[in-house]
């Protein structure tokens, strides 16, 4: 069962984006329908030669190329846009224009309604660090002032659930790991993989899910960010 008086001694949270701040899903579905969409208006032959089934196994071959940039997902798309506009008569020369379609609709997210008022909170008592693998801009998503910093796979070199872009994250925030609370929505690539690094962990389960039976119990278990609160003794005033 999780032990939630280890954490009195938390000097440092951080927290996943992707599914613990918003949903994703919807909004990545309609990224790339409108990327899609733009190129057909723009580029079409790329359209008519490429389903997005295709789109799909080229970037997997782009990875399998480049296994060290597997965890670089901006990467990953400039090189896919830039090979089929390539393939397609275009050249490469459309791929800025489609970054930026594709980064705005990324960035258009639905913040669950209790995350602003919870992160502010918190950053008053903690230093805040946001630890994910997407390319989300919290600039652009207007949350960036309510963390201390942002560690991405990108930037940290590797994806988690690898120790190495929690390390970063520990190091970051200036604690050591076990005065280092990591909250996200995923068992295994947040909460085993944070506990494995030496962090207290926090998972977050919106859907009322049953934790599975073969992992090892987080150190926290809340229904939403705002719940790290009552969670942590914050006081909500």
């Amino acid at each position: 069962m999780p032990q939630y008086w280890l954490m009195y001694d938390i000097r440092t949270i951080t927290l996943d984006l992707d599914d613990t701040l918003w949903a994703i899903d919807p909004v990545i579905e309609r990224a790339e329908r409108k990327l899609r969409e733009w190129l057909r208006d723009n580029y079409p032959r790329i359209t008519e030669m490429f389903s997005p089934q295709d789109m799909y196994e080229l970037r997997g071959a782009i990875a399998d190329e480049h296994p060290d940039k597997v965890h670089d997902f901006t990467f990953l798309r400039r090189a896919v846009l830039g090979q089929l506009g390539t393939l397609a008569g275009y050249g490469d020369g459309l791929v800025d224009g489609a970054m930026t379609v594709f980064s705005a609709l990324r960035n258009d997210v639905e913040v669950f309604p209790e995350v602003r008022p919870a992160l502010r909170k918190l950053r008053q008592n903690y230093c805040v660090i946001a630890v994910t693998n997407g390319n989300a801009d919290l600039s652009a998503i207007g949350l960036r002032d309510l963390f201390d910093d942002v560690i991405s796979a990108a930037s940290a070199g590797v994806a988690k659930p690898a120790r190495e872009i929690f390390d970063v994250a520990v190091q970051a925030g200036g604690a050591v790991a076990s005065e280092t609370l990591h909250v996200g929505d995923h068992p295994e690539v947040d909460v085993v993989a944070a506990q494995a690094a030496g962090l207290k962990s926090v998972w977050v389960n919106r859907g009322g899910r049953d934790w599975p039976d073969h992992l090892q119990c987080p150190d926290g278990i809340v229904r939403d960010v705002g719940e790290l609160l009552s969670l942590l003794g914050v006081s909500e005033r």
